[in-house]
């Protein structure tokens, strides 16, 4: 607790807030206890997470199933991301939470919201320091863990493989390494938090 309340107090007053990390790395838990600590301080907050702007499934795997670039490069729908939720919400427009449903892979119409002008959006997801995003930010955190920590979470959630050499964690684990050799996410965050 008393390390979300040390990040409540370095964010802006209003504005956009990226919480990134590899997948496991405790994003979605972070931004809902740190979305809880703001709001028992009066703040307004609103949640989103970039995984409900994924492509579609065909997209996903153009470049085959098992594919690190597939994974890094056609994963999400920046372009639906940034028009559909970053960019009106920056300007106090109505804005919408999510473009795609990943268990179903169908594109949905999710509601218009409007939030009050001193709300914050805070957004989990991994690859949020990419370029088409990183400007976008009024405030952003990486939470670095290694990947022998990440993927045995991911292993106690999903099932998969706790091994992070294993050939079927190769896509995930290669597709993040990409990201850090391209963006170097943890250079380009306000805040590294180490949550191994």
């Amino acid at each position: 607790m008393t390390v979300l309340k040390e990040v409540a107090a370095l964010l802006p007053a209003k504005g956009l807030v990226a919480v990134d990390g590899v997948d496991g790395a405790g994003k979605t838990t972070f931004c809902d206890e740190l979305a809880s600590v703001l709001r028992a301080q009066g703040r307004a907050v609103v949640r989103a997470s970039v995984d409900d702007f994924h492509h579609p499934r065909a997209r996903r795997w153009q470049r085959g199933r098992m594919s690190p670039e597939g994974f890094f490069l056609d994963s999400f729908d920046y372009e639906r991301f940034t028009d559909y939720l970053l960019t009106p919400f920056a300007a106090g427009r109505p804005f919408r939470r999510a473009s795609h449903d990943l268990a179903t892979d169908e594109y949905v119409d999710a509601e218009a919201e409007v939030a009050p002008p001193s709300a914050l959006l805070l957004v989990d997801g991994i690859f949020l320091h990419r370029d088409e995003l990183v400007d976008h930010w009024d405030f952003s955190v990486f939470l670095s863990v290694d990947f022998a920590v990440s993927v045995g979470r991911m292993a106690l959630r999903d099932g998969s493989p706790p091994d992070p050499d294993d050939p079927r964690n190769r896509r995930y684990v290669e597709g993040q390494r990409l990201y850090f050799a391209t963006c170097d996410p943890a250079r380009r965050a306000d805040l590294v938090i180490d949550h191994n």
